[in-house]
């Protein structure tokens, strides 16, 4: 169970029904490591960002009831999270558990190997089970393909992930089949060597090229978005370069570099700067942000977002060393058809304007 403030009510009329000297048994529901460069932070604090589901104050209770340990020690709400800190939340009974259940879904495989695979994507694919997605998932679909694996078969939600994309985004992803493969691949990211290039539609006219630049955490308000922070204690750092690929009027084709991979970042990142991307409901794309007020032009525009029904985010190359070959790989994929669709529809709208 993901929602903490449901647990926590769970754990608390469970507690009603024990005697005062029956010995608890605890059970581990959330586990964080710290990452080595986090600065002092309150771990009431630290843990917001994590549970997307779940107030301060909720967390806040957890810690005044003893079921935030960090080292396996209580901590209270006010204890300052250091680098490497394992920080685990328990409570009185076991986690609900979600089965992982192979299921024939068909996924395009671009590469494979003894170690890893490299698929692309497509729209509407969650890549692993969550809050309200318990099958249908890229990892159920994984859990099916490579049933005759260890990795596959222990009932892992997450197994071989070591990044993912949001359920409306497209393209590469690169799984890692073995634990070795795992490591090597999420050591590549975490030291920021894999190479991910991005293409996406945004509203209005960015400079020719830019680098954003920006902490990125849980919006304060709506916790299933990102924001964008000054530099400081909430959220973590984070860096995209983008450039202009082609300018189509009132929207632009633009490419992204990712130097960090936060949660959301890309769309989190071009909405800061006032430029979301095209039909990016969370982020306010779903709007028309530019262009003439003439009643014709309104209805082109709801009629490109029928041919895109998503954000346009489309995740077009990726490199990475082979964990099993040290050699330099380098994957690249079509941009999918209803963003192509979309860029065509604006060309010929362009075409007909003098601009």
């Amino acid at each position: 169970m993901d929602n903490l403030h449901e647990e926590i009510e769970i754990n608390q009329e469970e507690l009603e029904g024990q005697e005062e000297n029956q010995t608890e048994e605890l059970f581990e529901h959330h586990r964080f490591t710290v990452d080595k460069g986090q600065s002092a932070l309150r771990i009431d604090k630290f843990l917001f960002d994590k549970l997307t589901q779940t107030s301060r104050n909720k967390i806040q209770e957890a810690a005044a009831a003893g079921n935030i340990m960090v080292r396996d020690k209580p901590v209270k709400s006010s204890y300052k999270v250091q680098p490497y800190d394992v920080i685990t939340i328990m409570l009185s009974f076991p986690p609900r558990k979600i089965e992982i259940l192979p299921e024939d879904i068909p996924i395009d495989i671009i590469y494979e190997d003894e170690s890893v695979i490299v698929l692309n994507k497509k729209p509407g694919l969650v890549v692993h089970p969550s809050y309200g997605h318990y099958s249908g998932t890229l990892v159920n679909a994984l859990a099916y393909h490579l049933k005759d694996l260890p990795m596959f078969s222990t009932g892992d939600q997450r197994p071989g992930l070591v990044h993912r994309l949001d359920k409306n985004t497209t393209g590469l992803l690169v799984v890692a089949k073995t634990e070795h493969a795992k490591t090597h691949l999420s050591a590549q990211f975490y030291e920021r060597t894999i190479e991910r290039k991005y293409i996406a539609i945004v509203w209005g006219y960015p400079e020719n090229e830019g680098i954003i630049e920006g902490h990125i955490g849980r919006n304060l308000k709506n916790r299933k978005v990102m924001d964008v922070f000054p530099s400081g204690e909430y959220g973590k750092h984070a860096k995209t370069h983008y450039k202009i690929i082609e300018r189509l009027g009132y929207v632009t084709v633009v490419q992204c570099k990712l130097e960090t991979g936060r949660t959301h970042q890309i769309r989190a990142h071009m909405k800061h700067i006032k430029h979301p991307l095209f039909n990016d409901w969370e982020y306010g794309g779903d709007q028309i942000l530019k262009g003439t007020t003439f009643s014709k032009y309104k209805q082109f525009v709801q009629n490109c977002f029928k041919i895109l029904p998503r954000q346009a985010l489309h995740a077009k190359s990726l490199g990475f060393v082979n964990p099993a070959t040290g050699e330099n790989m380098f994957f690249e994929s079509e941009i999918p058809d209803d963003m192509q669709q979309l860029i065509d529809k604006w060309r010929v709208y362009t075409s007909s304007r003098d601009w």
